[in-house]
């Protein structure tokens, strides 16, 4: 699971639409109506907040706006639109690590959006979060980058 802390444009149709799908998943966890995930490390910034639930369906709102723009057809009613909008933080280092992260899925799957991210120098977070100064956030879960450190 991986809720980005980055801004969904930036995302391709794949990881979008995963986005949507993990976001939707998380949510069904934070109002108790899974039994998987429940310990999954990505969901704890949402537990924290004050208004766990306000705050993913926030979350999956701007999602829905960013494939509504690329006329992608998300079911609107799996989010209740009735949020009390909230701010989370996240920190300048979990951001960069997000950002590297993307763009070696990037390789993979989708060279054209990398090539138009390539010139990105700074990368615009979710609007939930407000950037803080840090290191990637505990809750990380680092592969394969032995050298990236944690808070």
């Amino acid at each position: 699971m991986r809720i980005w802390s980055l801004h969904p444009k930036y995302l391709d149709t794949k990881g979008l639409v995963a986005l949507w799908r993990e976001t939707l998943l998380a949510k069904k966890v934070l109002e108790g109506k899974t039994t998987g995930y429940k310990r999954h490390p990505q969901l704890e910034r949402f537990e924290k907040s004050n208004l766990p639930i306000d705050t993913i369906n926030q979350y999956l709102a701007i999602v829905y706006y960013e494939a509504a723009e690329r006329n992608y057809k998300f079911d609107k009613e799996k989010i209740d639109w009735k949020f009390q909008e909230t701010k989370l933080t996240v920190t300048i280092g979990q951001l960069n690590y997000e950002a590297l992260h993307l763009m070696k899925k990037l390789q993979k799957r989708d060279i054209e959006k990398l090539n138009q991210l390539k010139t990105n120098s700074a990368f615009e977070s979710h609007p939930l979060f407000e950037i803080i100064d840090g290191e990637i956030e505990k809750w990380e879960m680092i592969t394969g980058e032995p050298a990236l450190k944690k808070n």
